[in-house]
């Protein structure tokens, strides 16, 4: 099992709604993936332009086969220009 957290500083100014709209289209894509367990988005208590989008995968296969997927390849460009920075960061469990 493979799980992905990455955390976006949006850009000062932007329309946080105009950046979620587009991120919930992804979600709702990103669910019905095969080997897709979790996929969703988190907003900071204290500053509501930091989105962390907590992702939980079967395996590196499909998280490969999501990263290649049209929705990413067509939307997940165009929240980046958004973003200020973004950290990505991938786990596995340790047994």
């Amino acid at each position: 099992m493979i799980r992905v957290v990455c955390k976006a500083k949006l850009i000062s100014g932007v329309n946080v709604e105009e950046y979620l709209i587009m991120a919930r289209e992804v979600i709702s894509k990103t669910r019905k993936e095969k080997g897709c367990i979790m996929y969703t988005l988190h907003e900071d208590i204290n500053d509501p332009t930091i989105l962390t989008m907590i992702e939980e995968w079967m395996d590196e296969e499909a998280l490969n086969q999501h990263n290649k997927s049209e929705h990413v390849l067509k939307i997940v460009p165009e929240l980046r220009k958004l973003r200020e920075s973004t950290e990505i960061n991938m786990y596995k469990e340790v047994k």
